[in-house]
């Protein structure tokens, strides 16, 4: 617990670090408005707070800087919003292209890297896999290769393993009767039906389809899409552009798709915007970066989240807003375009 001269100089540091990225020294600090404490005083209390982990000294000579631990006490009871004084209207286009989900989506990574002037991230997602023709190929001995063509004219090749041996002719027959009692259905309809209908069905049939629901549901497969845009901010970076191997850390993360949603997917399960600081836990690993995310919707149903990641030293006043707006606005326009 920190006592409310400690919190003022703690909040009086974060933010003159986060405007002029420099080390904030004690007589710096002295003279910031509303306070009225002598530089002595002010080296004491950074003592302290430098004892608590909140704060750190780079160099042995210079000024001290937030932690990772004090960049959180910060952002959860120092940071006011105040949505009058952060105009962001004059960077929002006047309307996203509803009729068109996926260009929604690559706007709104757009608009977020400019509005933030780091990386915008957006997490598509999952499709849920609708067939509008089916074929069953016998590969080799339990080994059948399955063919879902999607309405859109989509191909999706899943190889699986069966108990027994099918005849082409009976994958061929298996095929005939999906298509034409199945054809149109997304996976999980089908699946819904399989449930009452499995019995009813020839035993071939009801076995071949539930092998293919169940390739359909291959973590590794059609695991959903990441848009990213703004990569090339981080070069103006200092945080970055000073230390080549954090940026090249950086550039591995937006090139794996699996770990980069990850990142992302703590979100989902939660309202409004979130904050996530580099170095505070295994979900955030990474030095020197923060995430402010936020989930779209449709119908009061979470689609995906969207975010800005760049560096822990960001105003997060004006990031919470940027992405709180994006994320209102990307839900409306899925909205408009369904109904």
């Amino acid at each position: 617990m920190l006592d409310e001269r400690s919190k003022l100089l703690l909040k009086s540091l974060v933010e003159r670090y986060i405007a002029d990225g420099q080390p904030v020294g004690s007589r710096t600090l002295s003279k910031a408005n509303g306070l009225d404490l002598s530089p002595a005083t002010i080296r004491n209390v950074m003592s302290d707070l430098e004892e608590l982990g909140l704060v750190t000294s780079p160099h042995t000579s210079s000024g001290r800087i937030p932690t990772s631990k004090g960049y959180r006490l910060f952002v959860d009871t120092m940071l006011k919003v105040d949505p009058d004084n952060i105009d962001l209207r004059a960077g929002l286009p006047k309307e996203f292209n509803a009729d068109q989900p996926v260009k929604v989506l690559n706007s709104a990574a757009q608009l977020l890297s400019n509005l933030s002037q780091f990386v915008g991230v957006v997490v598509v997602p999952k499709r849920n896999s609708v067939f509008r023709h089916i074929e069953f190929l016998a590969l080799s001995e339990r080994r059948v290769l399955i063919i879902i063509v999607s309405p859109d004219g989509d191909v999706q090749n899943r190889v699986i393993h069966t108990a027994v041996n099918y005849a082409q002719s009976e994958l061929v027959e298996a095929a005939n009767f999906l298509n034409a009692n199945y054809a149109g259905l997304t996976m999980d309809e089908v699946r819904v039906r399989l449930r009452r209908e499995v019995d009813s069905l020839r035993r071939e049939i009801g076995q071949l389809m539930q092998a293919a629901v169940a390739a359909s549901d291959d973590p590794g497969a059609d695991q959903g899409e990441v848009v990213i845009s703004g990569e090339r901010n981080l070069l103006s970076v200092s945080e970055f552009s000073a230390d080549l191997n954090n940026l090249r850390r950086m550039y591995d993360l937006f090139e794996q798709k699996a770990q980069l949603m990850q990142l992302l997917d703590g979100s989902e399960r939660a309202d409004g915007v979130r904050i996530f600081i580099g170095g505070e836990s295994e979900r955030m690993p990474y030095d020197d970066v923060s995430v402010v995310s936020a989930t779209y919707e449709v119908d009061g149903k979470v689609l995906g989240t969207l975010g800005v990641i760049g560096p822990q030293r960001m105003q997060y006043d004006r990031m919470i807003q940027v992405v709180d707006i994006t994320a209102k606005m990307v839900s409306l326009a899925l909205s408009q375009g369904k109904s």
